[in-house]
This record gives structure tokens, sequence and C-alpha cells, in this order.
């Protein structure tokens, strides 16, 4: 009778193990399937933010196209050579704002996209999968040691 407790307990633990690395293996599977969603969400966000990136500087040069093009022609109609003295200084200045404005944007861009990374904390399958696995494997050998106990006993 004694020996058919402990092939009953050994078949027991046998099941729950199998089913701790089931439930393992599909969390991961889980978590592998979040990560390729986060990273195709990335993608396309990334995607507008250099989209978006293209159309502002596009609409900054037209704009700057326009400002120089219209300074140029009321010191023209003022009778003042747009391409010398401090005629050239108002329109060189413009193009160095709007230069200026162009370089802030970029960073800002570039802290964007570099804020889209993944962070260590997010279920990615591999350190937080790894540290979920780590601690489900310690309950297992906990439960063997009990089992081994108990055979022994």
């Amino acid at each position: 009778m004694g020996a058919l407790t402990s092939i009953a307990t050994v078949l027991g633990a046998g099941a729950t193990v199998y089913g701790q690395v089931r439930q393992a293996q599909a969390q991961n599977a889980a978590n592998k399937a979040q990560v390729q969603i986060n990273a195709t969400q990335e993608a396309a966000q990334q995607q507008v933010l250099l989209a978006q990136a293209q159309e502002a500087a596009l609409q900054r040069q037209t704009a700057l196209a326009r400002t120089v093009a219209s300074a140029r022609a009321r010191l023209a109609a003022a009778g003042v050579s747009p391409d010398s003295g401090s005629a050239a200084a108002v329109t060189g200045g413009l193009a160095s704002e709007a230069a200026a404005a162009q370089g802030a944007d970029e960073a800002t861009l570039r802290a964007r996209l570099a804020d889209g990374r993944s962070s260590l904390l997010n279920p990615d399958g591999t350190v937080t999968a790894l540290l979920g696995a780590g601690r489900g494997i310690a309950g297992i050998g906990r439960g063997f040691g009990g089992i081994a106990r108990t055979l022994l006993d």
C-alpha cells in the first residue's frame, strides 16, 4: 500500500511539473507575440514621426523661400540692392534662423525616436521571461525536494 502511495505522489508531482512547463511555454509564446506587436507598433509610430518631420521641413523651406523673396522684393522696391550690405544680412539672418529651427526640430525628432526603445521591464521573452522562469524552476525544485522527503519517510 505504501508503494502505491509513493507512485501516486510521483505521478502527481510529474503532472504538476508538466503543467508548469506547459504554462511557461504558453507564457513565452505570449511574450514573443507581444514583442512582435510592440515592434510593429513602434515601427509604424516611427514612420509617422518621420513623415511629420519631413512635412514640417518642407513647410519651413517653403515659408523661408517666400519670406526671403518678399524681403528681397521690398528691398529692391525701396532701391536697396538685396544682395549686399544690410539687405544681405537680413536675408542671411532669415536663413540662419530657419536652419536653427530645423536643427531643433531634428533634435526633437531624434529624442522622440529614441524614446520608443523597448524597456527591459516590458515582457519581451528575454530578461523578464528568464526571471519568471527562474522563479518557476525554483518552485519545481522545492516540489521535488518535498516529494523526495515523502518517498524517504
